[in-house]
């Protein structure tokens, strides 16, 4: 794992070579091991490198790297797995005489053999690259399929940059981009910013699945009226909706043949992800994906796999006593850390640093804690993301269908009065109800599930308007952001979708093209790269997703459960009464902690006279939730994060 910076502009060879080394300093948390620095002949790319070994630990991976013909220089982050079997292909066709092992040195000298896509097709792995053509003057940006790993590029003062981490882009010369308030917007509702918009004006995340490639005149100024408006060559190799769409004509309907399928999709997977020449484990937290992916691994290692998990002493967020049972019946060697509230309050202040731009998610805290006690023993994890995201898995997958049934039963003209009557008992009332209820209906935070049931009761017309609801944390930002207009995206327009008949299956691909991307790869990814580790996600290898795309949704959630065709292979290592228990999250005691040691933090952040003088929330709607939320009578915890998280970002620009 590696972080990648660039300049695209006329400019002397030392003060480029001086800018991208700033740039790339920026990025050696992602690569502790080596940097690299490149600048062409006519002075006007530089490409910068800082690497974390993993692959070929010698000289023979150092980056940037040039191919043996001498025609294309590579700047690489991720790993690409196959690269063994890509290099018997080009020994097939032709002499190679290789300077080492590294998947870096493949890479290039495929590009060289059969061009960027013809080599990407054959990648299979992780990935954000930048190659330079020096016959056609030509810089190539590309993404891995899903997103994994992260690529920013934009202008600044008149010239290209681009960078893993909007840290290298602020560290380009004279970076004074401004706030974008539209993409503060979309933050606001979505908790993070999502693709291909970033925090600044003028600064883009190049989507998963594409190519940017440019020529220097295209790098003289940003496109007036933004991405969608420029004449960038921007182009698309590999398409979720395409998949799905061509899945649906191939659907594996015998259940028994889908489930051999993908379980050896799944062990091969993980078999080509444990190659690595340094230590490597897998994080357990105890829920299906997780225990899933160690069981697997666990089952093709001839020792004990390290695994790891974290835990809270409070009841509701720990599932750290699971994870310790599965791995004790796996016998993986297994090691387990409880973290005290101080010491998850501790993270707090590192956040804005770590994630660069405003994001939300809290379980950002206990991901970046379970990542730094991994790091203390190995240097790539495995982890079960996307499990939800490809087969059912998420609370709204199984739920909404159900929740819409229930709003639709009552007329249009009666919801606004039920709403307003649930509302009119506090968040603190109902959920000491739903504390004291008969065992087979006792339910945690029912005031909060009931409020954010009347919050929909009166504001969808759609199943499609229940998804976008049910991802919406402030429900109207144009209200909170001052002088700012929301733009559309992926989720408002149904074009840009599959033909799915499923309200389920419609938001598992949505879930797919934002949330995974945009939200859980970006939690994982700066939260592990922090403390550099590098993880690693079985399930996002682009064969099992296409082979998930293929496998009818009744094998994916039935019977009230999601995940269904996951759980029988994964019954087949660990006994079910190990796994069977609602679904927690990986989540922390947000809500009071905001209103016990937070408190004054929170407060001096939403102060009335700072929110006024920064000029970005109407401070009057967000002071109200505010009051709500410390007298009890509203559970905002997340909405009020998702504000806190800007301002503490805003403080340290």
């Amino acid at each position: 794992m590696c972080g990648i910076t660039g300049i695209f502009g006329q400019g002397s060879k030392t003060l480029l070579s001086d800018h991208v080394k700033r740039m790339t300093q920026s990025l050696s948390h992602r690569g502790p091991d080596d940097s690299g620095f490149w600048v062409n002949e006519n002075n006007t790319l530089a490409l910068g490198h800082r690497r974390l070994s993993i692959l070929d630990l010698s000289k023979a991976g150092h980056q940037p790297m040039e191919s043996s013909c001498g025609r294309f220089v590579l700047s690489f982050n991720g790993e690409i797995y196959n690269h063994l079997d890509i290099r018997k292909e080009l020994d097939a066709v032709s002499i190679h005489h290789w300077k080492g092992s590294s998947d870096t040195e493949t890479i290039v000298e495929g590009i060289s053999n059969w061009g960027i896509a013809g080599t990407l097709e054959r990648m299979v792995g992780m990935f954000a690259l930048a190659v330079w053509d020096k016959s056609e003057e030509r810089l190539y940006l590309t993404r891995d399929r899903v997103g994994e790993k992260p690529l920013y590029f934009g202008w600044s003062n008149g010239i290209f940059i681009f960078g893993s981490e909007l840290k290298a882009i602020k560290n380009s010369p004279g970076f004074n981009n401004e706030i974008d308030r539209d993409s503060l917007c979309l933050y606001l509702r979505h908790c993070y910013v999502p693709s291909p918009r970033s925090i600044y004006k003028d600064i883009y995340k190049l989507k998963p699945g594409y190519i940017l490639d440019l020529s220097l005149k295209d790098t003289s100024s940003a496109p007036e009226n933004g991405l969608a408006s420029s004449k960038l060559n921007l182009r698309q190799y590999w398409s979720l909706k395409e998949t799905i769409e061509v899945g649906k004509k191939n659907l594996i309907t015998n259940q028994q043949e889908a489930l051999t399928l993908l379980e050896q999709a799944l062990s091969n997977s993980i078999k080509l992800q444990s190659i690595a020449d340094v230590p490597l484990g897998c994080f357990l937290s105890g829920g299906i994906d997780s225990s899933l992916i160690v069981s697997l691994m666990q089952a093709g290692s001839s020792s004990p796999v390290h695994s790891y998990s974290i835990g809270f002493n409070e009841s509701e967020y720990n599932e750290a006593i699971y994870a310790k049972e599965v791995a004790k019946h796996l016998g993986t060697k297994h090691t387990e850390l409880y973290v005290s509230a101080s010491d998850a309050l501790a993270v707090v202040p590192k956040l804005p640093a770590l994630y660069d731009e405003p994001f939300a998610d809290s379980s950002q805290i206990p991901t970046y804690l379970v990542s730094k006690m991994a790091r203390e023993h190995v240097t790539v994890a495995l982890s079960g993301d996307a499990g939800d995201e490809l087969f059912g898995g998420y609370n709204r997958h199984i739920r909404a269908p159900s929740l819409w049934s229930l709003i639709s039963f009552f007329p249009k003209s009666s919801r606004p009065f039920l709403s307003k009557a649930i509302h009119s008992f506090p968040s603190s009332f109902l959920n000491h109800i739903g504390k004291t209820m008969p065992a087979s209906y006792k339910t945690s935070f029912l005031g909060h599930k009931l409020h954010r049931f009347a919050e929909r009761l009166d504001s969808v017309q759609l199943e499609d308007d229940l998804y976008f609801s049910l991802v919406s944390e402030w429900s109207n930002p144009e209200k909170i952001v001052l002088d700012s207009k929301e733009p559309d995206s992926i989720l408002r327009d149904n074009s840009l979708w599959p033909q799915l008949n499923s309200f389920q299956e419609r938001m598992m691909f949505l879930d797919t093209m934002t949330y995974l991307p945009d939200d859980i790869l970006v939690k994982v990814d700066r939260a592990a790269m922090g403390v550099s580790l590098e993880t690693r996600a079985p399930f996002l290898d682009h064969r099992v997703v296409e082979l998930a795309a293929r496998i009818p949704i009744e094998q994916k959630i039935s019977n009230g459960k999601g995940k269904q065709i996951l759980r029988k292979i994964l019954f087949k290592y660990v006994p079910e009464d190990l796994i069977e228990r609602p679904k927690q999250g990986f989540g922390i005691p947000l809500g009071e902690w905001l209103k016990g040691p937070l408190k004054d933090w929170s407060e001096d952040l939403l102060n009335k006279s700072k929110l006024e003088n920064e000029g970005f929330f109407n401070q009057t709607l967000v002071r109200a939730r505010w009051k709500e939320h410390l007298e009890g009578k509203r559970n905002w915890e997340h909405s009020l994060w998702n504000v806190l998280m800007f301002q503490a970002w805003l403080d340290v620009q």
